[in-house]
């Protein structure tokens, strides 16, 4: 795994939009995008209900654990934090945590789901990140922890709620996402790919990073239109 490892500390040195590009956003461009996805049609990317707490942090990458959560049921409670912490701990690190709030929208809204207590268990069991479609809280004590929160916002207080499931498909503010998937998340936002494709991200990362960099040279050495245009003609059609 320490050959995976390597890669994911590579992918850290793209932004989150460069590896949307390279995923999916432009699959009429076969040499740096692999087109894994619909551009449009499919879930692979979080939409702007999505915020970033701590952009200071910079971008990370890891594997993907999911858990649900939602109110007390009295006719089920057969899942735990221990069958949580049990998937994490299985998992090959470091673990993006997708928790998936599944709660009427008018509690959803006033429940601060997470906070120091279990954002410190999670570090202790290899988590770089939590990612959630609704709030969490304990800005202050989770920000030492050097861990990312990906929220749609804060708030104070939550009540009682329960684990639904874990480990299975969830979305998460329009990305769907699940096990044997790697996110990587920064400021502006979230992406998932199979684990099993991670060489091929960070190749054609590489390879459209020398390409970038190249065409941004040339459109800041040059000030006609037409001449910006034709630059730009091999992406923008």
């Amino acid at each position: 795994m320490e050959g995976q490892r390597e890669l994911l500390e590579k992918l850290k040195q793209y932004d989150t939009p460069s590896v949307t590009n390279v995923v999916a956003t432009y699959p009429g461009d076969r040499e740096h995008c692999l087109g894994l996805y619909h551009p449009w049609e499919t879930g692979w990317y979080t939409d702007e209900r999505l915020k970033c707490m701590y952009p200071e942090l910079g971008r990370m990458a890891g594997y993907v654990v999911t858990v649900t959560f939602g109110l007390p049921d009295p006719g089920f409670d057969r899942l735990s934090f221990l069958d949580l912490y049990r998937a994490i701990e299985k998992t090959p690190k470091p673990v993006i945590l997708a928790m998936k709030q599944d709660f009427p929208e008018e509690i959803k809204r006033k429940n601060g789901l997470c906070g120091g207590n279990m954002m410190t268990a999670f570090k202790s069991l290899g988590v770089i990140g939590v990612i959630s479609d609704g709030p969490s809280r304990d800005l202050d004590e989770v920000r030492p922890m050097g861990m990312q929160y990906m929220l749609t916002g804060v708030c104070a207080g939550h009540g009682d709620f329960a684990i639904r499931a874990v480990n299975t498909p969830v979305e998460i503010c329009g990305m769907m996402t699940a096990p044997g998937e790697i996110i990587h998340m920064d400021e502006n936002g979230a992406v998932k790919f199979p684990a099993d494709r991670l060489g091929e991200v960070e190749e054609r990362l590489e390879k459209l990073s020398a390409h970038e960099a190249k065409k941004q040279k040339l459109l800041a050495e040059h000030h006609d239109a037409e001449s910006l245009a034709a630059i730009m003609a091999d992406q923008y059609k």
